[in-house]
């Protein structure tokens, strides 16, 4: 096997190249497997799987990435990207991995009330530049994610339905291709209308531009109901959104927390239902809105209130320790009430598998078309339905996978009467969650078309295969 280096797994003799020279002239670290510093390197948000690569660039700059994608494109090598890793899909086995957590840099143009920031960034640091300015991003609920990739699946973010998509409110992408060729994309390219939504399939994003807002404060927080009034929220908050207006998004969260010690008593071993408020109005006006919503009964916790935009992420109060989890996701065109009792019946409190099920109100100005025709689709859903559990894929020391994919397809089988498709970021896992059936349902017909077809111009050799993958045709 002269070249190659045999690796024996079970009774099975698999082959891969030999290590090449690592890439020349870079600013950042490389790793293989082995050295100090790899595992480190490697290691995301998303524990249940990890990256496996060959080599590891800690790339510190475009140039760093220019000469990586070249390096790869030359010994014919695949290549995965990774910020965060919050948002991993398809775990990378052999190839380069790109790490970009060094690329954080981030710049406010108060004047242009516009932010650039590179591919490390994470929201926390953007949403603290822009607010010395009295500026708000277009952020996430949680402050840990990468800015760049959550773009990449469209952003549906605190404040969307008075926004729209993240993603629409893009200026620019700099990203390198396949060809190892450092761009810079606007509005108007067809490479621009393809980056955006598409999960990295297109290159290696570097830095990225995006507008920001006027918004200094907003009133938000979580109303916290007990088991007992679960269903009653839900339902009432569901016949509630139809009278929102744009400027208030929310999402109802059913939480079972597991009985144990180093929870707060009130919530230690029960079935949660939480309703999380972001309106850009005034307190007065956002204490109107909500009072259907506490009219439901005793709440375990209450903490509306105006807080700068800052102070955002406790709104949601997403987890911050890194931990295995996958998650499905569904679109919907409507909610009827017949639908909720489908879902509760899949994915409820009876649930044998713990799901952390999420409904988020979407329309407004989610429902607007995008610039330049970018692919972020299914823009009529109405809601936004998530089951989130954790999940171990094989030979990751689990074994719950199955249960916890059988869960989440029978929440998807549920829910298909009003199932438009489903959106990049809220689709977590591999395997399944990744595979080209799931992929196609990203997409409209006529999108996922163009697109293949683009992938085949910009990465014709499907370099960029380590997500959910669009392959060239």
């Amino acid at each position: 096997m002269a070249g190659e280096a045999a690796i024996v797994v079970g009774m099975q003799i698999t082959t891969r190249p030999a290590a090449s020279p690592s890439p020349t002239g870079l600013t950042g670290p490389v790793f293989r497997p082995g050295d100090p510093g790899y595992a480190e390197e490697v290691a995301g948000f998303q524990t249940g799987y990890v990256h496996r690569p060959d080599l590891v660039v800690g790339a510190a700059d475009a140039e760093d990435v220019r000469r990586t994608v070249r390096y790869a494109a030359r010994h014919g090598l695949p290549v995965a990207v990774q910020a965060t890793g919050h948002g991993r899909s398809v775990p990378a086995e052999g190839g380069v991995l790109i790490s970009t957590r060094r690329m954080a840099r981030v710049a406010v143009d108060p004047a242009a009330r516009t932010v650039r920031f590179g591919a490390g960034a994470r929201w926390g640091a953007v949403v603290e530049a822009a607010a010395r300015h009295g500026l708000a991003p277009l952020n996430g609920s949680a402050p840990s994610v990468g800015a760049v990739g959550y773009h990449l699946g469209g952003g549906i973010g605190l404040l969307a339905r008075r926004y729209g998509y993240a993603a629409d409110h893009v200026r620019a992408v700099e990203l390198v291709t396949a060809d190892g060729r450092r761009r810079r994309t606007v509005p108007g390219d067809d490479l621009f209308a393809a980056v955006l939504g598409t999960d990295g399939n297109f290159g290696v994003v570097t830095a990225m531009e995006t507008a920001l807002f006027p918004v200094r404060t907003v009133y938000g927080g979580q109303l916290a109901f007990d088991t007992a009034l679960a269903g009653e929220v839900l339902e009432t908050w569901r016949t509630w959104t139809a009278g929102v207006p744009e400027e208030l998004t929310s999402a109802v969260t059913l939480i079972p927390f597991p009985d144990l010690p180093e929870l707060p008593a009130p919530l230690r071993g029960r079935y949660v239902a939480t309703v999380r408020i972001a309106f850009e109005g005034s307190a007065e006006e956002g204490e109107r809105l909500v009072a259907p919503l506490r009219a439901v009964g005793a709440r375990i916790s209450d903490d509306l209130r105006e807080m700068p935009y800052r102070d955002s992420a406790a709104i949601h109060r997403d987890p911050e320790e890194p931990h295995a989890y996958a998650a499905v996701g569904a679109m919907l065109r409507e909610l009827p009430a017949r639908g909720v009792r489908a879902m509760l019946a899949a994915a409820g409190p009876d649930s044998p598998v713990p799901c952390v099920l999420s409904v988020r109100h979407l329309g407004g100005a989610l429902r607007r078309p995008g610039p330049a025709g970018i692919a972020v689709d299914h823009r009529d859903a109405e809601f936004l339905v998530q089951a989130i559990s954790e999940y171990r894929p094989e030979g990751a020391g689990g074994g719950g996978d199955a249960a916890t994919r059988a869960r989440h397809g029978l929440l998807c089988a549920a829910l298909a009467p009003w199932t438009l498709g489903q959106n990049p970021n809220f689709l977590y896992g591999d395997g399944p969650y990744a595979d080209e059936r799931r992929v196609r349902e990203l997409y409209a017909p006529l999108t996922h078309k163009r697109l293949t077809a683009l992938k085949a111009v910009h990465d014709p050799a499907n370099m960029f295969r380590f997500n959910r993958n669009l392959r060239p045709e």
